[in-house]
């Protein structure tokens, strides 16, 4: 059982890192990076994916191109194998649609001295209720 001491900086190092990659559509294919090729896993809104390559598929295909993001909580814990769990609460407004709350979940595992993005779930906080 090894809990990370610097979860909290690591969360909020992760997020800040992702996020400048992915708002930017120049720089989005380096998210590929944080993945691992064959044991990170994606569910981006309901749709499951696994690899980095194919997390790398998924992203390209998004075809807006300006992101305004405002963060509201970025809330990590540490995991026993020396992890890092990451829930982020934001506000997402994606060319000229308008702003929508968003939730995403990260999971960071140790691999090799470095922590690479285990699993990944992105959801608009939209509701679908009469």
């Amino acid at each position: 059982m090894t809990l990370n001491p610097q979860y909290e900086e690591i969360g909020k190092g992760f997020v800040t890192q992702y996020y400048a990659l992915f708002d930017d559509p120049n720089q989005r294919v380096n998210l590929v990076q944080l993945y691992n090729a064959e044991l990170s896993f994606m569910t981006f809104e309901g749709q499951q994916i696994q690899g980095a390559a194919k997390i790398l598929e998924k992203l390209q295909s998004l075809t807006f191109q300006k992101i305004n993001r405002i963060l509201t909580a970025v809330d990590s814990q540490p995991t026993f194998d020396g992890g890092v769990l990451i829930n982020v609460l934001g506000r997402l407004q994606c060319d000229d649609d308008p702003p929508h709350a968003y939730a995403q979940v990260f999971v960071l595992k140790p691999l090799e001295g470095s922590l690479y993005c285990a699993h990944d779930i992105f959801r608009l906080c939209i509701h679908n209720s009469a």
